[in-house]
């Protein structure tokens, strides 16, 4: 199982003018993360004051990555990178000095 980091934004083109229609857009976003919080999937979600995008830390098969992303398509898009932990960059630098 491994851990990534997504840089996520909400496609502008799809946020409703009206607020009460983006209250409730939004709000159905949020219960989606809660959710995916729940699940244990996403450990850690932000969203950057001010703007429609931020991060979020999740950890999973490729398969369940893949499968969460495709929940929030076609409102957000994402940027996916793996993270390599304190012990993989560990080993990294144990096999350099061999």
């Amino acid at each position: 199982m491994g851990k990534y980091l997504y840089l996520w934004e909400i496609d502008r083109t799809k946020i409703p003018v009206d607020a009460k229609e983006r209250g409730v857009g939004f709000s159905m976003l949020m219960e989606m993360v809660k959710d995916d919080i729940k699940k244990g999937i996403t450990k850690d979600w932000g969203a950057f004051a001010g703007e429609h995008n931020g991060y979020s830390v999740v950890e999973g098969t490729e398969l369940e990555i893949i499968n969460q992303v495709q929940k929030y398509t076609p409102f957000v898009y994402f940027k996916t990178y793996p993270i390599a932990s304190v012990a993989q960059v560990d080993e990294m630098i144990k096999a350099l000095n061999k």
